[in-house]
């Protein structure tokens, strides 16, 4: 099987700023707004670059929504950036009425998603940020995977026309895909061939589940891993494909399996190929305060899981 190498650790805000800080010398119609969160988004470099363009709107992330909306009126693109809680729970009424139902071309993105925020705690860790902003009509979701591939949704969006929700994280984490790679919204990414059971991740799931297929592959299973870093819209086509090879499925995400990837997963076999699927996510349940790898040890986020979903539901083809 294919071996993928960590190239170093880091985390995918820092892919966010720098895809932001190249948008600010290459397209004047970039604008950025933050609440009061710059240095955590890594907007440092672009507000110091463009400080004509960088809006700090303060502790009021519902004006820095309809703030947001108002400037595509002008042909501009706003850029917002706050904690995933804030990007979505606190202004969800904001981007439904002033951005989704006019489809203004705003990109909500968001760091310090899920459980791996840390300790900070429940009431920062959103683990249903993927599910209320996929319900919400014409809205892209994208949910990625590490710096390299941050880096490059964060060009591309700018270039698509309509709202989007860019996802991504906190921690220091593997990066392993290629820097120089053209990212395609709504084109799933295959990461290695199998045959004998399908894992589909996304966001910090990707690399567990990269680390489970080989260790699968010494057990003597064959395991197809398929990075989904845009949730909507979905690539069924990839997805089906693999899974009328494999005949089973591992969905793995770091959200509640209720409204997120897994359940994505599950709706598309429903409708069109109904196969075994297992899912690595948070049980509906909120987080705590911890530390991020603990965290997802304890609620079973992490290759081990994967490994012992694959193992499931291989028996249950």
């Amino acid at each position: 099987m294919k071996i993928y190498k960590n190239t170093g650790n880091i985390d995918t805000r820092s892919g966010f700023g720098a895809g932001l800080a190249e948008l600010g010398k290459t397209n004047p119609n970039v604008v950025a707004l933050c609440a009061d969160l710059t240095g955590s988004l890594k907007m440092d470099e672009f507000k110091d670059n463009h400080p004509e363009r960088f809006f700090q709107i303060g502790i009021a992330e519902a004006n820095m929504i309809c703030i947001a909306a108002g400037m595509t009126i002008g042909g501009k693109i706003p850029f917002t950036g706050t904690f995933a809680n804030f990007s979505t729970g606190r202004v969800y009424d904001q981007i439904r009425q002033s951005v989704a139902y006019s489809g203004k071309n705003v990109k909500i993105c968001a760091s310090h998603a899920g459980l791996t925020l840390g300790e900070d705690g429940a009431t920062h860790q959103i683990l249903e940020d993927l599910g209320m902003m996929k319900m919400l009509p014409g809205m892209t979701v994208i949910n990625t995977c590490d710096y390299n591939q941050t880096k490059a949704a964060t060009l591309a969006i700018a270039e698509h026309e309509g709202p989007v929700y860019l996802r991504f994280g906190r921690p220091k984490v593997a990066n392993f895909t290629p820097e120089d790679q053209k990212f395609e919204i709504g084109k799933a990414v295959h990461l290695t061939e199998g045959n004998d059971v399908t894992i589909i991740a996304t966001g910090h799931l990707v690399w567990e589940a990269l680390e489970a297929a080989k260790i699968l592959d010494e057990k003597g299973i064959s395991a197809e891993v398929i990075n989904i870093h845009t949730i909507k819209p979905l690539d069924e086509t990839a997805i089906l494909k693999s899974i009328r090879k494999t005949k089973c499925v591992v969905t793995a995400e770091e959200h509640n399996f209720l409204g997120g990837l897994g359940e994505s997963v599950a709706r598309t076999l429903t409708l069109n190929h109904p196969a075994p699927q297992e899912f690595v996510a948070t049980n509906d349940t909120f987080g705590e305060s911890g530390e991020p790898l603990m965290l997802l040890d304890k609620y079973g986020l992490n290759a081990k899981a994967i490994i012992e979903k694959a193992e499931a539901v291989i028996l249950r083809k």
